[in-house]
C-alpha cells in the first residue's frame, strides 16, 4: 500500500491550496480517510476526516469554515480544499486511510506516505 499526498506548496497568508490524496494497493472507498499535519517540533494532529461515503466529516476547530474535505470514490481520491490560509497552517500534511470518524479522527493503520509540505508566508 502506498499513499500519495500532493498539492502542497508555498502560499501567502489568505491564499488557497487544494491537497489531493490517492492510494495504490488500497481502495479508499471502503474506509474513512483523514488529513493530518505535523509542524516542526510539534506532534502530528488531525485536521479533518471523512467517512467512506462522505456523509460525515470532522474538522479541527481552527480550520472550520476555512477547510473542506471531500472525496471522489470513483477516482480513489480524497481532497482537502484549504482557504484563508494562516501561518499556523504551515506543516507537512499527510493523508491516512482506515480512519475512524467521530468526535475526532482516529487512524487505525500505519499507512502515512511521505506527506506534502504546506508553507504559509506572512
Amino acid at each position: 500500500v502506498q499513499l500519495q499526498a500532493s498539492g502542497g506548496g508555498l502560499v501567502q497568508v489568505g491564499g488557497s491550496l487544494r491537497l489531493s490524496c490517492t492510494a495504490s494497493g488500497l481502495r479508499l472507498d471502503q474506509y474513512g480517510v483523514g488529513w493530518f499535519r505535523q509542524a516542526p517540533g510539534k506532534e502530528r494532529e488531525a485536521v479533518s476526516c471523512i467517512t467512506n461515503t462522505g456523509g460525515s466529516q470532522y474538522y479541527k476547530d481552527s480550520v472550520k469554515d476555512r477547510f473542506t474535505i471531500s472525496r471522489d470514490n470513483a477516482k480513489n481520491m480524497v481532497y482537502l480544499q484549504m482557504n484563508s490560509l494562516k501561518p499556523e497552517d504551515t506543516a507537512v500534511y499527510y493523508c491516512a486511510p482506515k480512519v475512524r470518524v467521530g468526535f475526532g479522527c482516529l487512524p487505525e493503520s500505519d499507512y502515512w506516505g511521505q506527506g506534502t509540505q504546506v508553507t504559509v508566508s506572512s
